[in-house]
């Protein structure tokens, strides 16, 4: 597919919920509503925006006359979520969260913040509108293809999660209404399906490098804008991964190509890599301004506060480089989010590499073999082993062992690998040696693994079996 003669054009709307207490009210952000105590009812119509008219999403959402069932719970929502009180003070650390971001997309920040009303009246917002605010202007990212610029980047509430949908009624839970959101938009010069996968790719590195963002799934959200020349503008939600997003815009250019006729819309993602209608286009006519929300000045003390991290891909490059790591097992830290420094520090006496191998392989590996669906390993269960093989009070081998306990929920026992001197282990290989004449140094570590092994290091005991053999 020639995407430079469709006349392509391509930009992505990247959404990433913040590691702070929600937007305008001091409720936690943690996502763990399970049995709401608070039920209300409500219908939500159109208001005209600060132009005058009434937004064609908004008016369509209007016709349908749905009634919305909102479930709360006392731990996590108030009544700023209800829409019954005006909203707080915006939260200030999620406002220089986003100011961070916003300097490592290298943005400029605008020197007076004014939050706006956006209408959506799906109803994942009681109030019938998101409170939304522009940060920064005129970023850009660098990529294979390219600088791609990022012109806005937004501060703004999270919307309410939908429970269920029968058509007339729909049900929303308010534990995520109001969590504070990064909201990061590209111009349309992105050039390929594959050329998306990568800016979204590169964005959520940037993004993830101040450790000061939501993990999981549905924490990050990419919509992505599609166009081909003589077409409309199509945007498409709900990309939960990169995987799917190349296939996805090729099959949305794909069926582009075939419209005679076509009108600006939002559709969703199928898991397919199809897509399906939603809405019309949001227009001009949903904006206006928030006048419960004082404006904020953004003064000069308050930039140069914000101290910027090491980018996640420098890290890698700073961890292949400090412990001559190779670069696979580099990302593979950064990528778990792993504080390989301090575990360096920590347990001197561990090689680098088998501390990175336990440390990132090792609990993949057990995941994978007993078939779990999450590691029960914690933080002080890795201190505690690692302890153990600093100390040279385990081997190796055992350390493979006693994670598996741990993530198999059992208490961490080395009683059973306790380590041999070496003139035992010398004693106890010859006379194995010894009872195999003209056996292969393979087959006696094997015979010999299964009595030390987490007692001896295996290349200790490789070592000695070919010197005793004389291989």
């Amino acid at each position: 597919m020639d995407y430079s003669k469709l006349g392509f054009k391509c930009g992505l709307e990247i959404h990433q919920q913040l590691e702070t207490h929600k937007l305008f009210c001091s409720c936690p952000s943690i996502i763990h509503d399970e049995n709401p105590a608070i039920t209300v009812k409500r219908k939500i119509r159109a208001v005209a925006g600060e132009t005058g008219g009434v937004d064609k999403a908004a008016a369509f959402e209007k016709a349908r006359g749905r009634t919305f069932i909102y479930e709360a719970c006392k731990t996590s929502s108030c009544l700023v979520e209800l829409d019954e009180e005006p909203p707080h003070d915006v939260n200030p650390e999620a406002l220089m969260i986003a100011m961070e971001i916003a300097l490592l997309l290298n943005a400029k920040p605008i020197d007076r913040i004014q939050f706006m009303r956006k209408t959506v009246i799906d109803g994942s917002n009681v109030s019938g509108f998101q409170r939304t605010a522009l940060i920064a202007t005129d970023g850009y990212i660098q990529t294979s293809k390219g600088k791609v610029a990022v012109p806005t980047i937004c501060l703004e509430e999270e919307a309410a999660k939908k429970i269920s949908d029968n058509g007339n009624e729909v049900t929303y839970r308010l534990d995520r209404l109001g969590v504070a959101l990064v909201e990061i938009a590209t111009d349309p010069s992105i050039k390929d399906a594959e050329h998306a996968k990568e800016c979204a790719s590169i964005i959520g590195m940037i993004i993830r490098s101040t450790g000061k963002v939501k993990r999981g799934i549905g924490t990050i959200r990419q919509d992505v804008n599609v166009s081909i020349a003589g077409k409309a503008r199509v945007e498409i939600k709900g990309f939960q991964e990169l995987r799917s997003m190349p296939l996805v815009i090729e099959n949305e250019v794909k069926r582009q190509i075939e419209l005679k006729e076509s009108k600006p819309e939002v559709r969703k993602a199928n898991p397919d890599g199809t897509t399906e209608f939603l809405r019309p286009m949001p227009g001009a006519d949903r904006m206006y301004p928030e006048t419960d929300v004082k404006p904020i000045i953004i003064t000069k003390k308050m930039l140069e506060s914000i101290e910027l991290p090491e980018l996640l891909t420098e890290q890698a490059i700073r961890l292949e480089k400090d412990y001559k790591l190779n670069e696979n097992l580099a990302k593979e830290l950064v990528d778990e989010e792993v504080d390989f420094d301090r575990y360096a520090k920590a347990f001197p006496k561990i090689e680098v590499t088998f501390l990175a191998t336990a440390l990132v392989i090792y609990p993949k590996e057990i995941k994978r073999k007993h078939n779990l669906e999450n590691l029960k390993i914690k933080q002080e269960d890795y201190m505690q082993i690692l302890g153990y093989l600093n100390e040279a009070k385990i081997s190796k081998e055992a350390v493979v062992e006693l994670m598996t306990d741990a993530a198999l929920g059992k208490k961490i026992d080395i009683s059973r690998f306790g380590n041999v001197s070496d003139d035992v282990l010398r004693k106890e290989l010859k006379a194995i040696v010894d009872a195999n004449k003209g056996v292969s140094v393979n087959a006696l570590m094997g015979d010999a693994m299964k009595k030390f092994r987490g007692k001896a290091d295996g290349k200790k005991i490789m070592d000695l079996l070919k010197e005793l053999a004389g291989q």
